[in-house]
């Protein structure tokens, strides 16, 4: 049995009749750029979120930049200013950063979750820091509780991105709930993707919300009155009609990925896989099922020959990129340690059974070369 790593056609399929008369509602419509999909699709966004506010732009890394951007415009931020930031991470969360001429201050995980070691968090803290951006890495909420404490104890702004976190929960609190603002990625392969690209900031934040959405849209709130130099990242009418049907999914889909983590958890016993731990399930929503192996890329070969597809995320850290040569002093060595042990198995909303078995068996079988 060959095992993919995630099928988007499988995981579309399953709505095919509702995502073609969404299309065809967009097309009849004769509206195609911030028209009523878009509008629908931020109060129903932001309603899942228990926020007031969700504004949709072109992508998830635009949305992240976009927080950054309006904090600027609104005073609150400064270039030069600095945002501490897990280095073990994909490298958006540090362009949003840089893209805004602030400085990006890579800081250690916890070993057990991955996410963001508060401790590291507030060592990090210096006169210039301004904002902590939190990553819900895989899938799992960062340590919120602890982080929104420093935050407010230094008078930071606390960004969420939750760019691989829709409806991950803690005390009945969504992703997106617990900082200052939010981002949200829709790439097709999140657990609610679009048929293309495309993000979201959301926000209890009224003021923020409406620079977002001028910014968004060239700077201009009202057509031809630019008051900001703004961008063009907005939402496409057909992505936020296909997100809509997506999201009533959504929490049914985290079922399903949750179900199929449970299973790996407890039928992968191999001495020299490492699980990933959780504190409570409603916490994560299993965006990724993340092993560590000191032999990682003999266990991918391993699962390759079986005819079993996995992924590293991320094979090298930011601070390792060529893009970020000026942090490569920086002293993150488990980040980097992490980068070279994590393997993603297969997860998704139409792993079945049998495949999951499947993946099983053939983790079991490794032999680990000495």
């Amino acid at each position: 049995m060959d095992v993919p790593f995630l099928s988007l056609k499988e995981v579309n399929a399953r709505y095919a009749d509702e995502l073609k008369a969404a299309a065809a509602r967009v097309i009849d419509s004769g509206w195609y750029v911030l028209g009523d999909e878009v509008a629908a699709f931020e109060r129903e966004f932001a309603g899942y979120c228990g926020l007031r506010h969700a504004v949709g732009v072109g992508n998830g890394l635009d949305a992240l930049s976009l927080i950054l951007r309006a904090y600027k415009e609104l005073g609150a931020i400064e270039e030069g200013d600095e945002v501490i930031v897990p280095g073990n991470t994909f490298i958006a969360s540090f362009l949003a950063i840089s893209e805004n001429r602030l400085v990006p201050v890579p800081v250690e995980p916890d070993p057990v979750t991955f996410n963001m070691d508060p401790a590291g968090v507030e060592a990090a803290i210096g006169p210039r820091t301004r904002a902590i951006m939190a990553v819900h890495l895989y899938g799992q909420l960062a340590d919120m509780p602890a982080l929104t404490a420093l935050a407010r104890r230094h008078n930071l702004l606390l960004i969420e991105d939750a760019a691989q976190a829709h409806g991950a929960m803690s005390d009945g609190r969504k992703a997106g709930a617990f900082g200052d603002a939010a981002a949200f990625s829709f790439f097709p392969a999140k657990n609610l993707g679009a048929l293309g690209d495309g993000g979201a900031v959301v926000t209890d934040d009224t003021m923020l919300a409406e620079r977002i959405a001028a910014l968004r849209n060239y700077g201009s709130d009202v057509k031809y009155r630019h008051l900001f130099q703004g961008l063009n990242s907005r939402l496409d009418e057909m992505q936020a009609a296909m997100l809509r049907v997506k999201l009533k999914y959504l929490d049914e889909d985290i079922a399903w990925r949750r179900r199929v983590a449970r299973r790996y958890r407890n039928g992968i016993r191999h001495p020299h896989i490492q699980l990933p731990d959780l504190a409570r399930e409603e916490q994560h929503v299993w965006h990724l099922f993340v092993v560590r192996c000191t032999r990682r890329d003999a266990l991918q070969q391993h699962l390759q020959a079986h005819g079993i597809q996995s992924q590293v995320h991320y094979p090298v850290p930011p601070h390792r990129q060529p893009a970020y040569a000026s942090l490569r002093d920086a002293h993150l060595p488990l980040t980097e340690q992490l980068h070279d042990e994590v393997l993603s198995l297969p997860m998704g909303p139409t792993l079945y059974d049998a495949a999951v078995e499947r993946v099983i068996e053939v983790c079991q079988a490794f032999e680990c070369p000495a």
